[in-house]
């Protein structure tokens, strides 16, 4: 049955410090709400807890993307196409450039935000791989200040995170030190366009001398939050890329996530397809390894 809007209050108080007051005021009273593509999906079908609404949509403080020597910072507000447009995001973090271009249709990648994606902490969301790889830090912030925090270990549990009642994610934080690493990056579902991933992969690796020396792997809707596949990695570096260790990449792969059965898909069926994803990502690499 479908929401009724009397049952919702929505205030939008045009800026940050207002927001987090509000916020402070009522701890877990007040619900963020940005592009809110998937908070009115909930609304539409009468699943939103009715409870009280306040607008982040369109925050100047949240919507900048700012470079520095050492990283750039996204904040939390820039939606799908900001991401997807901006040329530094998509020349030095391809990955992510990548994953807003999956994201939905053009309307949805005109609303939905970056820090929305990670809040709504669906493991099968296409961003969130990418973040991992790039090893992203979060600056959090509330009416008592910021705190940084990694980004790896921000989902504790199926959409569940360490976000406090009365913090919002203010920006994305990823460093500026990959411009020598191959990124590859695959999404598996249903159709080309609009469709929730079955299996999403985000990696980028380093060869040298024919030998993996370093490399980043991470998938989505294979666990119940976004993973990185720190087992995997660990069985890939400082090895060539032949046959046998293509096998043992599909074994540790299999091995290391977490799938399930649900109305997408079977838990054997991505198990197989995450095992060869990542070894198609180290054939690329091979192959552009060989050509230099």
């Amino acid at each position: 049955m479908r929401a009724h809007p009397a049952n919702y209050e929505l205030v939008a108080p045009g800026g940050l410090s207002a927001v987090l007051s509000l916020l402070a005021k009522e701890r877990g009273v007040w619900l963020p709400i940005a592009g809110g593509t998937d908070v009115m999906v909930e609304y539409a079908a009468g699943k939103l807890p009715a409870r009280k609404l306040v607008s982040i949509w369109n925050l100047p403080e949240l919507r900048r993307i700012e470079v520095f020597p050492g990283e750039i910072r996204i904040g939390a507000g820039c939606t799908y196409t900001d991401l997807r447009v901006h040329d530094m995001v998509g020349r030095e973090f391809p990955l992510l450039a990548n994953a807003a271009s999956w994201t939905g249709g053009i309307a949805n990648q005109n609303r939905g935000t970056i820090g929305g994606n990670i809040v709504n902490a669906s493991p099968a969301a296409d961003s969130l791989p990418a973040l991992l790889v790039y090893e992203a830090e979060l600056i959090l912030v509330s009416a008592n200040g910021e705190r940084r925090v990694p980004y790896s270990n921000f989902h504790v549990a199926y959409r569940k995170t360490r976000l406090a009642p009365d913090e919002l994610i203010r920006a994305v934080c990823l460093p500026r030190c990959f411009s020598r690493y191959y990124a590859h990056a695959r999404k598996v579902g249903p159709r080309k366009a609009q469709a929730i991933a079955k299996v999403c992969l985000a990696a980028q690796a380093r060869l040298e001398n024919g030998v993996v020396e370093d490399i980043r792997v991470a998938m989505g809707s294979v666990a119940p939050v976004p993973l990185r596949l720190v087992r995997t990695e660990d069985s890939i570096k400082r090895k060539p890329i032949d046959a046998a260790l293509l096998r043992l990449a599909r074994q540790t792969t299999a091995a290391e996530i977490q799938p399930i059965d649900d109305i997408r898909s079977t838990a054997s069926y991505r198990a197989a397809v995450a095992g060869n994803l990542v070894a198609e990502f180290l054939q690329a690499l091979s192959t552009r390894g060989m050509q230099g």
